[in-house]
């Protein structure tokens, strides 16, 4: 797998992680009673934790990637269509 390869199969994988962790850990502000800004929507979270989910997207998806890498590259199977 070459570098164009790599770097967009990594951002394939790194896109789907992230969409897996987002949901995770979501607190949202109809379960919180104490802490209701007004003028916000009840469907918002109460603390998004984005930077925290980055981070631990794009450490799962180098892992992942690292997986695939090897698979491919070991011959397995071929992504050469000529």
């Amino acid at each position: 797998m070459g570098i164009v390869g790599s770097i967009i199969s990594y951002l394939i994988i790194w896109w789907v992680v992230l969409f897996a962790i987002l949901p995770m850990r979501v607190k949202g502000v109809w379960e919180d009673e104490q802490n209701q800004p007004d003028g916000i929507d009840r469907g918002a979270p109460v603390q998004p934790e984005i930077w925290f989910k980055v981070k631990r997207t794009s450490w799962i998806a180098a892992i992942i990637w690292v997986f695939v890498f090897a698979f491919v590259s070991s011959g397995v199977i071929s992504y050469d269509w000529r």
